[in-house]
């Protein structure tokens, strides 16, 4: 008999972000339309609900308008509008403006407004909880539970109080199953959970694998004189060589800025560091100005599904659905993805609700996956849906013509016959000999900092006396694989140096995971050459704490 006690819900939604908030909200409402008193509760890892989330943010209120029509006049943290949009291509020590009038016209950022994501995720669960949803953060979705027909029955969370040799410590508090009529998935990108599912019911046979960046990010206290409330300014160019990918800086409140920079995950060179493409890409003339006379007040990391369209998987399968960025809808063009995350959980929340009502339980909600190929989410992601891939195979300038010139022929109405195909993001690493090193600038402790510094404004903290979460299939692989092969590109793909190979001056190297640093990213299960590193989740309420990310 299990030592776990149970708790049953009519739907268990794991993670706090916007699609799970947002699938919650939803899912109460349409209940109470129709007369029906629903169960909901949600599973966040985080601390509280918004300490993980870290996005941008540009939001289009597309999906909030939808959810909650007077979210204006109910103290929401979306205040600051969008009120200038400037795409900057970089060189190394000038930049010109790329014309606006050159975009497709739902590429302009009019009506958007720029917000800490993390307090937008913090008002909606307010809002969700005024509605009876009950919300339980520190408690991560360790296990998928089964029924006895294969279907799924809810999620286990995590024994507390396990020692790193696996021991029970005298503190040990075993999970809680919680079993639902329906479990949605919204972990965010390359989910635990999430990512087994896909496996299990090969939900990604019919579509593209998904590819990622790694978004790292920044906020700054900067100089009344020079900030601008509602100023979104996006860069491309330099310092990236042979990689893609671009900056950002957006004039939030309280004269703040959110700065960061993204580095798609496809780059080949093992000596590439995107941490330090960040740093460096500070030191523009252009962004330095900005900063100069400013302080940094928080730093985090966090990969990006940009697959798009094509790498959707199968939304469904029996006793539940993927919400959000576990399956991913970021609109990689637009560099947004709460709205249409929100929206993929407002529809799955409507078919589920369905469902319970006509006491169809037991069938797999494909009213959802239906609504999603209906959906203005679907049409805004096929609009867009070979832009990347032509920058990534044709390169920045010829691919972003390419790309823009497919854009205005789908916003006109032609719709095009081709779809690109993705490469996973692996796949692309060279051999150290067939790479040239790069020679990163120190950090000057003033505009540009080390990786340890960094982390920990991003409180990120782990009870250092429990199983490393960070799981190597094969632990010689590191050393005696991708040290040899690859020169351990771990070392620098790891924003927050969790990965180090030690001992190499002796002649006796040894790979070692500071797993306490770890910010959650992702970026080691998916760039990892060998496919070696699989990420879980550590305990409850471990990783950053991010105050406004």
């Amino acid at each position: 008999m299990s030592e776990r006690e149970s708790m049953p819900y009519d739907l268990v939604i794991v993670g706090g972000g916007p699609a799970g908030l947002a699938a919650a909200i939803r899912a109460k409402q349409a209940a109470a339309d129709k007369g029906l008193e629903l169960s909901v509760c949600i599973l966040e890892k985080g601390s509280e609900i918004g300490a993980h989330i870290l996005s941008g943010a540009v939001v289009d209120p597309r999906a909030l308008d939808e959810l909650i029509p007077n979210w204006r006049d109910l103290d929401s943290p979306m205040t600051v509008a969008v009120t200038e949009n400037h795409h900057w291509i970089l060189t190394h020590d000038g930049k010109r403006e790329f014309p606006h009038w050159l975009t497709p016209p739902f590429m302009n950022n009019k009506g958007t407004y720029t917000v800490s994501l993390g307090n937008l995720c913090r008002w909606l669960a307010g809002q969700a909880e005024a509605l009876g949803v009950e919300i339980f953060p520190g408690f991560a979705a360790a296990e998928v539970l089964w029924n006895d027909d294969g279907s799924v029955k809810g999620v286990a969370t995590g024994d507390m109080g396990i020692a790193r040799d696996g021991s029970r410590k005298p503190s040990w508090q075993p999970g809680l199953e919680l079993h639902a009529k329906y479990t949605f998935f919204a972990e965010g990108v390359r989910g635990h959970l999430s990512k087994q599912l896909i496996r299990h019911f090969d939900l990604a046979k019919d579509s593209q694998p998904q590819i990622y960046g790694i978004g790292i990010k920044e906020l700054w206290d900067i100089d009344p004189a020079k900030h601008v409330p509602g100023r979104v300014i996006h860069t491309q160019g330099w310092p990236l060589d042979d990689a893609n990918g671009g900056g950002f800086l957006y004039h939030q409140a309280n004269n703040q800025v959110a700065l960061g920079f993204v580095t798609w995950l496809n780059y080949d060179n093992p000596y590439l560091s995107p941490f330090d493409e960040m740093q460096r890409w500070k030191t523009h003339p252009a962004i330095r100005e900005i900063l100069e006379g400013g302080r940094r007040v928080a730093y985090g990391a966090r990969a990006i599904n940009d697959g798009g369209w094509q790498a959707v998987p199968k939304l469904t399968f029996p006793g539940g659905a993927l919400i959000g960025c576990s399956a991913g809808f970021v609109n990689v063009p637009r560099i947004k993805g709460s709205h249409t995350a929100m929206k993929t959980g407002m529809m799955a929340a409507e078919a589920a609700v369905e469902a319970i009502l006509g006491q169809r339980q037991s069938d797999e909600l494909v009213a959802y996956g239906a609504a999603y190929r209906k959906s203005w989410v679907s049409e805004e992601l096929k609009m867009v849906r070979n832009v990347l891939p032509a920058v990534e195979k044709y390169g920045n300038f010829v691919g972003t013509i390419m790309g823009g010139v497919e854009m205005w022929m789908e916003y006109l109405g032609y719709q095009l016959p081709w779809t690109m195909k993705l490469k996973p993001d692996y796949k692309y690493m060279k051999r150290k000999g067939e790479a040239k090193p790069i020679a990163y600038p120190k950090p000057d402790g003033v505009i540009t900092f080390d990786k340890l510094t960094s982390v920990f404004l991003s409180n990120t903290n782990h009870e250092e006396d429990q199983p490393i979460h960070l799981t190597l299939k094969d632990p010689e692989v590191p050393i005696k694989v991708n040290l040899a092969m690859y020169d351990e590109p771990a070392q620098r793909y790891c924003p927050a140096g969790v990965y180090e190979v030690v001992g190499a001056d002796t002649g006796e190297p040894r790979f070692q995971i500071n797993a306490q640093n770890c910010v959650h990213c992702k970026t080691c299960d998916i760039k990892d050459p060998s496919q070696n590193i699989n990420w879980v989740v550590p305990e409850g309420g471990g990783g950053p704490n991010y105050p406004n990310m």
